[in-house]
């Protein structure tokens, strides 16, 4: 019976039942970790033989000869770059290769459009009166933490079943010069699991902006971080760019972080061949080079994009699970009740929920009072001000299954008690 149609009677009993089940879960004294989107313990074991891939009696050359123990190769090793172009779909000389963390390139990008502007700009982003960003959301909560550490505006744009809100995009980059740049997660986005669709992938191809320095932060973090077989697929940015003339446009991000170590992994930036030019003149004066000796542990590993692929079907098969049982639960104890939705995913890291309005701080302080640890609500926009306070992101990789069952039963409580609470006050 959906909650909306119960009588004060039913609701008070729902209620009631559904506070005494969480009072047992309280008692237990729980710790449980569902706030970021972590590999769990044994996705980490999977590629622990990489750490015997080199040794004091490994070649320490790459393929052109370079000793990669020494300086130098500030943009990657040769065959790192065609690693990682061959993952992005893009020319090696579109690549730098980075240290362990995507989201370093990202905030070094903004920093050096800050401080030098980026190929187009007119004068360094900070002389102008004021930058701002779009911001698709909800979204990645860090990508808004960087604007707000360098004082940039977000603009919020819904995000839509195929992308952000297209016709607001066009519209907004095409009036307003101080529109520098859109955060995207076009694969899987965080939190909604969703990929852009063909057209809204050649709609951002086609921008016409405002602003000659427009940039699409385009962070591919999940192109290879599939849950089915039947995967969903995404339009490379760059061709669709190529076709019209707009390939400064975009910067690409990806990383290993999920795939090998997120504390000791690789991450990458693609670019036009200009736009690589004009930063590694200005990086130039920041890194002799990035650990080339990870670099060259990585491409020895993998080998190739097949390589890659194998390791993420084994992580496949410890997560889908993981993802299965939250989805299974979210059905079986809230799908009949009509106070959440949520959207499966095929790939990616989290599950984003939507409680009925108001509902989302309240759910995870109930969770929070129980043990169970969530992304706080609001985070998955920008300034951490969800308007309709609905929006709460899951991330089920962490946790073991047994922990992460408890977790997601406490959650489902914690929905059913926020939502009841909000329908008997109304």
């Amino acid at each position: 019976m959906l909650l909306k149609e119960m009588n004060k009677a039913q609701l008070e009993e729902f209620k009631a039942e559904s506070e005494k089940a969480y009072e047992a879960y309280k008692a237990k004294g729980l710790k449980l970790n569902m706030a970021r989107g972590k590999p769990g313990a044994d996705q980490l074991d999977i590629t622990m033989d990489m750490l015997d891939t080199l040794n004091s009696k490994s070649d320490m050359k790459c393929e052109d000869g370079t000793d990669v123990r020494n300086y130098g190769v500030l943009t990657g090793i040769p065959e790192a770059k065609k690693l990682f172009a061959e993952m992005l779909g893009v020319d090696p000389e579109m690549i730098i290769v980075g240290g362990n963390a995507s989201l370093s390139l990202m905030y070094d990008s903004i920093a050096r459009a800050m401080t030098h502007g980026v190929l187009g700009s007119e004068k360094p982003w900070c002389k102008l009166d004021k930058v701002k960003f779009l911001c698709p959301a909800p979204g990645y909560d860090r990508h808004f933490g960087i604007c707000e550490n360098f004082g940039i505006e977000m603009i919020t744009v819904p995000m839509t079943p195929t992308g952000p809100d297209m016709d607001m995009v066009e519209k907004l980059v095409s009036e307003d010069e101080s529109i520098k740049g859109i955060w995207c997660v076009p694969m899987y986005s965080n939190p909604d699991g969703i990929t852009y669709s063909d057209e809204t992938v050649k709609r951002f191809a086609n921008l016409s902006p405002k602003a000659k320095d427009f940039r699409i932060f385009w962070d591919n973090a999940y192109c290879v971080h599939h849950l089915t077989d039947t995967p969903d697929t995404l339009l490379n940015i760059f061709d669709e760019c190529k076709k019209t003339g707009k390939e400064d446009m975009v910067f690409e991000f990806a990383s290993t972080s999920k795939i090998s170590f997120p504390g000791a992994g690789v991450a990458v930036m693609a670019a036009s061949k200009a736009n690589i030019a004009q930063i590694e003149k200005i990086l130039g004066m920041q890194y002799i080079s990035y650990d080339k000796i990870n670099q060259l542990r990585h491409v020895r590993y993998f080998k190739n994009l097949d390589g890659i692929k194998a390791k993420m079907e084994q992580h496949k098969k410890l997560i889908a699970p993981k993802f299965a049982l939250v989805l299974g639960s979210l059905e079986k104890e809230l799908g009949e009740l009509g106070v959440l939705t949520w959207h499966k995913p095929n790939g990616g890291y989290f599950i984003s929920v939507y409680t009925l309005n108001g509902c989302a701080k309240r759910v995870v302080e109930l969770c929070k009072e129980a043990g169970v640890v969530l992304t706080g609500a609001g985070a998955t926009y920008p300034y951490k001000k969800d308007p309709e306070d609905k929006n709460i992101r899951i991330a089920p990789t962490f946790p073991p299954l047994a922990e992460l069952e408890q977790a997601i039963d406490i959650f489902c409580l914690a929905v059913k008690i926020a939502s009841a609470e909000k329908l008997l006050a109304e």
